[in-house]
């Protein structure tokens, strides 16, 4: 991240933002808006049809987050700015100029983020990219570490989404017999989450000291992570009923203790393919099949995706062929601090950074070398 010292840097900046904002074309976007919020004022908006409503609403939102991010960054230039004309101002007050340079320091990081995230994510253009993200993460080898590494996983998704201002929901997990858990499905709802995430599928490698190791001993563990898109009800996939094996069960939480007295839980098993989605999180049996139902035409949009692109890229990865030594990223915890990214190769030192979080380094990276 570059040091902002002077106007000349940030004139720099504001170079690549005014870019940013033709690309955008915010201009006409500020005119789709005001179109998009009187409609929906009307009376006769209220009694079309739900998809035609839910249409309308999904674009008004995105044109309204791509708006409401500009103007952020159009805020940000301006703190920055009024901060160099006060720290010229305040060189005789050592606390006063140390305090603004610092408020200087901060702005001008979260400025160039805002930057290099939104320059990123209006890169994406996907069928489904704007779709909410369906995110797997099972436990692979490494036993008790592994389920732990999983309960890491999962933090680290919903802190990220935390910072992006999205929404997480965990939609089932599959404890561990001691700890942890074997498998979780969490739900990302937000401006582009799948379009971001779907680049964080492939194995996750992880190498520390075991807190469960009374000899202090070296680990390694692994974890997979798959993501797919939420689809829409107007996406056709084609479901034979004879294609499903429906199991009703007991919901649990880790360490096996069941939460309810009544078999709540569903999975459904897709024969041909060997999916599998089994869902808990609502009290009624009825909704948790209906959402199981939903989550199992995603993963299939998803597989039949994959299969087009591995026709057309043998190296392309789908969640059949994630095996484990094929890593994408690891996260050495000892006997240094690091965090690298196998396909960019882009690292960090910051590895609790990243465990908080903080991946949109390692997304955008990821994104750079998929459009070159």
């Amino acid at each position: 991240m570059k040091d902002v010292t002077s106007l000349n840097d940030l004139t720099d900046l504001k170079i690549r933002r005014l870019r940013l904002k033709d690309f955008l074309k915010i201009d006409k976007k500020a005119q789709q808006l005001s179109a998009l919020e009187f409609l929906t004022t009307q009376a006769d908006f209220w009694q079309d049809t739900p998809q035609k409503q839910a249409k309308i609403l999904k674009e008004k939102s995105e044109v309204s987050k791509i708006i409401t991010d500009y103007e952020q960054l159009l805020n940000l230039e301006d703190e920055i700015k009024a901060a160099f004309e006060l720290s010229a101002d305040s060189a005789s007050d050592s606390d006063l100029y140390l305090q603004i340079k610092q408020e200087l320091a901060s702005n001008s990081i979260k400025y160039q983020k805002s930057l290099d995230k939104l320059e990123l994510v209006h890169l994406l253009s996907g069928e489904q990219d704007s779709a909410p993200a369906l995110l797997t993460i099972n436990s692979g080898a490494g036993g008790v570490e592994a389920m732990d590494w999983v309960v890491m996983l999962l933090r680290m998704y919903k802190r990220w989404s935390d910072k992006s201002e999205y929404k997480s929901e965990l939609i089932d997990a599959q404890p561990g017999e001691e700890t942890g858990y074997k498998s979780v499905l969490l739900k990302i709802k937000g401006y582009k989450a799948y379009g971001l995430l779907k680049r964080e599928i492939g194995v996750h490698r992880l190498v520390r000291i075991s807190p469960f190791d009374m000899a202090k001993r070296r680990h390694t563990s692994f974890a997979s992570v798959f993501v797919s898109p939420e689809i829409d009800d107007q996406i056709k996939i084609n479901i034979n009923d004879s294609d499903l094996r429906i199991d009703t069960l007991r919901a649990s939480k880790a360490g096996g203790q069941h939460v309810n007295t009544t078999d709540s839980a569903v999975r459904i098993t897709h024969l041909p393919s060997g999916i599998v989605v089994k869902v808990q999180n609502e009290r009624s049996q009825h909704k948790n099949r209906s959402l199981a139902m939903k989550i199992l035409r995603s993963h299939l949009y998803q597989k039949e995706v994959d299969e087009k692109k591995m026709a057309q890229n043998a190296e392309h990865q789908t969640k059949d062929n994630i095996d484990f030594g094929r890593q994408i990223r690891s996260y050495v915890l000892y006997p240094y601090q690091m965090v690298k990214d196998h396909k960019s190769n882009y690292e960090t030192a910051s590895a609790q950074a990243v465990l908080d979080g903080e991946i949109d380094e390692f997304i955008g990276a990821a994104m750079r070398i998929d459009n070159e």
